[in-house]
């Protein structure tokens, strides 16, 4: 038996009526909890219907829904029967869905709700090999009149609960097989360019995983309680999970993303995985309401701020003891400031907050740090069982994504990339050579694809993706994703594309936070019925490259945005513009807005 199993069965039967998890299905429900014992048995039931709808070690499921608890029931039960699971995102498009469920050969496919459903289905039609869906949430679902194929979680907990003894004697011995080599996730990669490729991650690579971070992140404690707020199949919120159930802390499953705001105030978590744009809407939010504020108000929270730069990141960064004094007023400020921005945010016990997935300004991180959120900026990727590194609780130094996990090796190669080696890196991608070929140095390290350098006390310094550095015809490099970061500080702007390959100067294209837009535009008189109109109106375009001149003011002359156009839409996943993770695709993004684009360098 893999050791991660074997933990949490340990654990399980330790301590049984502990919380392994809490579920809401839906906005203003109760909030139901499940102990160890119980989540253990759910597993083991899942494992034997697993077995009794005939999969063999050795094959594939896919699962494709919004978070739920099903989705690590489901997987855990495939574990125990050597079977690998193929997670999609709930929001992937029939195309890419097709695509990752024939490369990964999947048997049975999961899903969500009706949402999900579809896609299933229509994959069946074409590929009769497929032998059951099982849908999650049978919830408004009208199953086509010739699917013969589906049925309900229920109908699929059934079949375990009435399965003979010999399918739990099988689904013991399978268990008892498993080998450290075994692929447990095959997770297939948004990619920003070209097909998605399947990453292999062992029970080996998340074994290694689990046993570094325990030895890290001492912090964590048996009152702390975890929102899974990612998607499952992004490998931080997955591998941070099974984290979560590796040390017992009770995992609160977020089911509908668009309601965090509310559901993390009725939890008030203590731990939750973040992308940047989460904390990029709570600053934006902070300050926003600190410029409405009076200005002996303003005085106040921007003496309370450096008080609490000084002692978080001055002393206790380091980890000092701070004077008597500074931490008397740090108290004071905590008690009448902090104390309620992280209310209102819902994290009023904050322990901390890993971020990953794409850059984060020192500036929201040093705020964040300043208020008492610990944000631990990390560094990973699906080939990596998701952390490279991390901060750790002392020592981080902000700027950079902290410290390779130990037992992590990493080099820069001559051109500045930065290369992996460990027993986290994936063995390779899913029956892709010629990708496996050009992965690895000879030496075994892991082409990251990202460009950075080592601090002189071994920490990553992130530059930018290698492929998405881009010179302008001067002859200058830029890094565009640095770019973007600082862009995604200001309210009024939702997302950006800096262009300038082979460009005379710097552009980008500019998705505006609309409903900040329209109050700025209201308060001056200026017409926001139509939206297009109003996009175009010369009044908007300054303030908006105001806006944009504030945030990069301190920027290399060459590296300054001279223009930009606003696009009245975000862009989309399904269009291919970014990827699941927020990416941008700059190559689709060049060729869908070309017109645009072209208007900036007329």
């Amino acid at each position: 038996m893999n050791k991660l199993l074997k933990t949490i069965g340990e654990r399980a039967r330790q301590m049984p009526a502990h919380e392994a998890y809490r579920f809401c299905w839906r906005k203003d429900g109760e909030w139901l909890s499940t102990s160890r014992e119980e989540f253990l048995t759910q597993t083991e039931t899942a494992a034997r219907a697993l077995c009794r709808l005939g999969l063999c070690e050795k094959d594939t499921i896919a699962i494709c829904s919004p978070n739920t608890p099903q989705i690590l029931i489901t997987e855990f039960g495939a574990f125990r029967n050597r079977v690998a699971v193929i997670p999609l995102y709930s929001s992937s498009s029939q195309s890419q869905f097709d695509f990752i469920v024939a490369n990964g050969e999947a048997k049975i496919l999961f899903v969500g709700d009706k949402h999900q459903y579809p896609l299933a289905y229509n994959y069946w039609k074409q590929h009769p090999g497929v032998q059951h869906i099982v849908i999650f949430k049978y919830d408004g679902i009208r199953l086509n009149d010739d699917d013969t194929v589906s049925m309900t979680w229920d109908d699929f907990v059934r079949l375990g609960i009435e399965a003979s003894d010999d399918i739990a004697r099988e689904v013991k011995a399978r268990t008892a097989r498993g080998l450290p080599e075994d692929t447990a996730t095959l997770i297939y990669t948004s990619g920003t360019t070209g097909e998605p490729k399947g990453v292999c991650i062992t029970h080996s690579n998340y074994d290694a995983a689990m046993e570094m971070h325990e030895r890290m992140l001492t912090q964590i404690n048996d009152e702390d309680i975890s929102m899974a707020f990612l998607p499952m199949s992004h490998i931080l919120e997955k591998a941070w999970c099974f984290f979560c159930l590796w040390k017992g802390v009770p995992i609160a499953v977020n089911y509908d993303p668009r309601v965090i705001q509310d559901t993390i105030k009725e939890v008030e978590p203590n731990l939750m995985c973040c992308v940047p744009r989460f904390w990029e809407k709570v600053y934006a939010g902070v300050k926003e309401k600190i410029s409405s504020m009076s200005m002996m108000r303003r005085m106040m929270v921007s003496r309370a701020l450096k008080v609490g730069k000084r002692r978080n990141l001055d002393y206790k960064r380091l980890g000092a003891k701070p004077p008597r004094m500074l931490e008397m007023e740090y108290q004071f400020w905590d008690k009448r400031i902090f104390s309620k921005l992280k209310k209102a945010i819902g994290i009023p016990n904050p322990n901390f907050f890993p971020t990953a997935g794409a850059p984060l300004s020192d500036r929201i991180c040093e705020f964040m740090r300043s208020v008492g959120i610990d944000v631990i900026i990390g560094y990973g990727l699906s080939e990596t069982t998701a952390t490279v590194s991390c901060f750790r609780r002392h020592g981080y130094e902000i700027g950079t994504v902290g410290l390779p996990l130990p037992g992590v090796e990493v080099r820069i190669s001559d051109e500045g990339e930065i290369l992996v080696k460990g027993p986290t890196v994936t063995p390779g991608y899913y029956k892709n050579p010629e990708a496996n070929t050009q992965a690895f140095t000879e030496d075994g390290f892991f082409h990251t694809g990202d460009a950075g350098y080592l601090t002189a006390d071994g920490a990553i310094v992130l530059t930018e993706r290698v492929k998405d550095l881009f010179k302008t015809s001067n002859g200058k490099y830029i890094a565009p994703q640095m770019l973007e970061s600082r862009l995604a500080e200001n309210k009024f702007i939702d997302e950006a594309a800096v262009i300038g390959d082979q460009r005379k100067y710097v552009t980008a294209l500019i998705v505006p936070n609309l409903s900040q837009l329209r109050a700025w535009a209201d308060a001056r008189h200026i017409s926001t019925e139509n939206t297009e109109e109003l996009l175009r109106d010369p009044k908007v375009y300054d303030h908006i490259m105001k806006e944009i001149n504030g945030v990069q003011k301190d920027l290399a002359e060459f590296e300054k945005i001279k223009k930009i156009y606003l696009l009245p839409n975000h862009f989309s996943i399904m269009h291919g513009e970014v990827t699941n993770t927020m990416k941008v695709r700059r190559p689709v993004v060049a060729k869908r807005y070309a017109r645009e684009i072209e208007s900036m360098y007329s």
